[in-house]
C-alpha cells in the first residue's frame, strides 16, 4: 500500500506526537512541562525549522533543524537536531522526503554546511546518513551535567 505522505511545518497542535516520539528516541520519559515549553520556543523561532510527515490520520516521523552563524564557517551553517520515523514507516522513503526538505531550505538560506549528530547507540544511523549524502567528518565530545 502507497502512503500519501504530506510534509508541513510542525504546529502547537504536533505537540502530543513529537513528545512521544522523542521520548521513544530517547528511551525515557521527559518531563512534559519543561518538554512542551521548550518545543513551542523552538518551532517560533525563525531560525529553526521543524517538520513533520504525516498520512491522512497520523504523524509517521519528523525533523527538526536549528541555524546559526558561526564565525569559523564564516556564515549560516545547520544542525539536523531530533529525527524520527515512527517504525512502522521506515523504509519507505519518507526520511528521505524530510531531508530534501532541509536541503531545499539551506539551498534557499545560503547555508554552508548540514550536520547531523547521532548516539553512538544507534550505530545504524551512520550508515542511514552516509547513504543521505553525509560524510563522517568531525567528532563530537560531550559533558553531562
Amino acid at each position: 500500500m502507497e502512503l500519501n505522505i504530506q510534509i508541513r511545518k510542525i504546529q502547537k497542535q504536533d505537540l502530543d506526537f513529537i513528545y512521544k516520539a522523542i521520548c521513544e528516541l530517547e528511551n525515557e520519559e521527559l518531563d512534559l512541562v519543561v518538554f512542551k515549553e521548550i518545543f513551542y520556543e523552538n518551532i517560533l523561532n525563525p531560525k529553526n525549522l521543524y517538520l513533520i510527515a504525516e498520512n491522512e490520520s497520523e504523524g509517521v516521523g519528523f525533523i527538526s533543524f536549528h541555524t546559526q552563524n558561526l564565525l569559523h564557517h564564516c556564515g549560516l551553517v545547520g544542525e539536523i537536531q531530533e529525527f524520527f520515523i515512527h517504525k512502522d514507516h521506515r523504509g519507505k522513503g519518507i526520511g528521505r522526503q524530510l531531508i530534501e526538505k532541509i536541503m531545499h531550505y539551506a539551498d534557499q538560506n545560503n547555508l554552508k554546511s548540514i550536520e547531523v549528530t547521532t548516539n553512538k547507540r544507534r550505530v545504524e544511523n551512520v550508515l542511514i546518513y552516509e547513504n543521505l549524502g553525509f560524510g563522517l567528518t568531525h567528532n563530537k565530545f560531550t559533558i553531562y551535567k
